[in-house]
């Protein structure tokens, strides 16, 4: 049976072996996404025969990421989902099945599986240069938006380690006035912590924005994939204008000038809030990964 265990900082180095063998885009195949919402979503992982799986609190399944090439052992650790999923008394749900995903279901397991479109985790795909240059007649208004910004004595910067305390404090203080009730509010300032304490091992990268010195906005990412950025944190106070229209900006012109070969940029999904989509796709994202709950059998869908 899988063994599926707690996740831990030590377990890195095999985890991301895994992933490069996957080529996955979806923000969720990130072993720091995974790592720091640990806490909201229980995440336990199981590292198997060269595939890395992760199981959340729900409870429902990653469709496991590493060389689906191998087939053989491919159908053989879905099979032993199942086992893990039935011993536990649960159904048997993997969510974020990908398009391509679904097909090697199909061709593995036949009609066993039943698919259903997650819209809500769709993840937002833009291409980097187009967010770094804001060219073009589409993007006329997040120009005059981000002009907005020149009103003030400004500085933006790559993330450092000095930086990590300001934002810190920045994020603390928007997190009080936005109301502290919010569970998954809760769990991001864990999230933001974990991913400054990892920000080296975990290799990420971040730019902050700075308004008469004072922190206005940070945000950080990693590149999951030699041509894909993906954005886990954006924070920004909006009592400045432009700040989030510049910490996006000026971030995209960092990755796109730093990281050679970089095509893509992912900001992750909307979650089904509605203000957040409609932010999300005033940017004209370049195509969206559409993800899928694949429900085995009769197992009713959670």
């Amino acid at each position: 049976m899988l063994d599926f265990v707690p996740v831990t900082p030590d377990m890195y180095e095999e985890a991301s072996e895994c992933l490069k063998k996957a080529g996955r885009r979806a923000c969720e195949y990130s072993f720091a996404n995974n790592y720091a919402w640990r806490e909201l979503y229980g995440t336990h992982i199981c590292i198997y025969k060269g595939f890395y799986i992760f199981m959340t609190r729900t409870p429902v399944f990653s469709f496991p990421a590493g060389d689906v090439s191998d087939r053989d052992t491919l159908a053989e650790i879905i099979g032993l989902m199942r086992e893990y999923a039935a011993a536990n008394d649960m159904p048997f749900v993997i969510y974020n099945a990908t398009e391509e995903d679904i097909l090697l279901l199909k061709e593995l397991f036949g009609g066993e599986f039943t698919y259903s479109p997650d819209e809500d985790s769709f993840d937002y795909i833009y291409e980097a240069s187009a967010l770094a240059q804001l060219r073009g007649k589409k993007y006329h208004s997040k120009r005059n938006h981000l002009a907005k910004i020149e009103n003030y004595s400004y500085e933006y910067s790559a993330l450092k380690s000095s930086d990590f305390d300001d934002c810190m404090a920045l994020a603390a203080r928007l997190y009080r006035e936005n109301g502290t009730e919010s569970r998954s509010l809760a769990a991001e300032q864990t999230a933001i912590q974990t991913f400054f304490e990892c920000f080296d091992r975990f290799s990420l990268s971040g730019g902050i924005l700075r308004i008469d010195k004072k922190a206005a906005a940070f945000t950080i990412g990693e590149r999951i994939l030699p041509d894909t950025l993906d954005i886990h944190i954006e924070k920004a106070d909006t009592a400045f204008d432009g700040t989030y229209a510049a910490i996006n900006s000026f971030y995209a012109q960092q990755a796109v000038s730093g990281y050679e070969g970089l095509v893509y940029i992912n900001r992750e999904e909307d979650m089904g809030i509605e203000g957040l989509r409609k932010a999300k796709r005033s940017y004209h994202p370049a195509f969206m990964l559409k993800k899928h709950a694949a429900v085995f059998g009769k197992d009713m869908l959670l």
